[in-house]
């Protein structure tokens, strides 16, 4: 009797399984990967590969495109032999991925070889990822965000902060581990609050000092310890702007990889028309000024960094599309029109 029931419910796991979504298939064998070292070892062999020098990730040009290349795991064998160095450099990798057709995608970072001859070799370069993000598509840039802050993360997180003792990441770095002390460490990401404020008919953006010349973004910090994403959002505004929120709400969330692996939670925040006196905080920011609907719809048709007319006066720009920003911006102008 135990057989039959073992049977019967061995043919309802696999049809239960050929149900399921391409994207659960997806996420639970990225788990397995996650769980399992000698299966990720084993995807290896059969994975891809995005490839960075100290946290700069590797672009092709194509035409006027920029692509990010996927090196298959024989290619990354032939370089790694040219350079010299064994098969066990692929360890260093970490797991940022899979496709649809659960083909694994890792992260690895080159940093201690040559970095021309690597881009001579590959006919590419090693970009920095601020620039990078302005030029590639939202799926690239989701994968190399992960990519540099998951080896940024493993880089800064050696040694245990108890025991002192070295820590030893699993296969996909999706942990580390002190075998002195038996502590496991996560990854971890830090909760930003980025709010754009609007008084009704204007919104509010701001430029800090190292902001590139003539663009302007939403209100952003850090939420403190203990602080809920409400409280954080009422602060920052207050702390930099000089204004009391009325009232705000949620609209989407989006991991940014500077300073460091952050999660920016993005929010709308309404403050009263008749109480909209900007009082700067100069400690933050260099200029933070009202803009009216008209003003923000042109410069969402500027190209990022072409803000300078033919007098030498510059006209504002805003955040790339990847930037969840632009998609509050955006979002207040839908607002404004409907």
């Amino acid at each position: 009797m135990a057989a039959i029931y073992q049977a019967v419910y061995r043919r309802a796991s696999s049809l239960l399984c050929r149900l399921h979504s391409t994207y659960v298939r997806k996420m639970r064998y990225l788990n397995e990967l996650k769980e399992d070292d000698s299966l990720c070892r084993q995807a290896q062999t059969s994975g891809t590969f995005y490839l960075f020098h100290n946290l700069s990730p590797f672009l092709q040009k194509v035409g006027k495109k920029y692509l990010v290349p996927q090196l298959s795991a024989a290619e990354m064998k032939r370089i790694l032999e040219k350079f010299q160095k064994t098969e066990q450099w692929i360890e260093k990798s970490v797991l940022i991925g899979c496709s649809d057709e659960h083909v694994p995608h890792f992260a690895l970072d080159l940093g201690a070889l040559e970095k021309s001859v690597i881009e001579s070799e590959l006919k590419g370069l090693f970009t920095d990822l601020r620039k990078a993000l302005f030029v590639l598509d939202e799926k690239d840039s989701s994968l190399l965000a992960s990519g540099q802050s998951l080896l940024q993360w493993h880089d800064s997180h050696q040694y245990c902060s108890k025991t002192g003792q070295p820590t030893q990441k699993n296969v996909a770095g999706s942990k580390r581990v002190c075998h002195a002390s038996g502590i496991i460490y996560y990854p971890q990401m830090s909760p930003v609050v980025i709010t754009l404020v609007s008084d009704g008919s204007r919104c509010l953006l701001t430029r800090q000092p190292s902001f590139p010349q003539g663009m302007y973004t939403a209100l952003s910090g850090f939420c403190d310890v203990g602080e809920s994403v409400e409280e954080a959002v009422r602060r920052e505004v207050a702390e930099e702007v000089g204004l009391e929120v009325d009232s705000l709400w949620y609209s989407a969330s989006q991991h940014w990889p500077f300073p460091s692996s952050c999660l920016m939670i993005a929010c709308h925040a309404l403050v009263r028309a008749q109480q909209a006196e900007i009082s700067m905080n100069s400690l933050e920011l260099e200029e933070a000024r009202w803009f009216g609907l008209e003003e923000i719809m042109e410069g969402l048709k500027r190209e990022p960094r072409s803000s300078k007319q033919a007098n030498s006066i510059l006209l504002p720009w805003f955040p790339p599309k990847q930037a969840i920003a632009h998609q509050l911006i955006c979002e207040w102008v839908k607002q404004q029109t409907s």
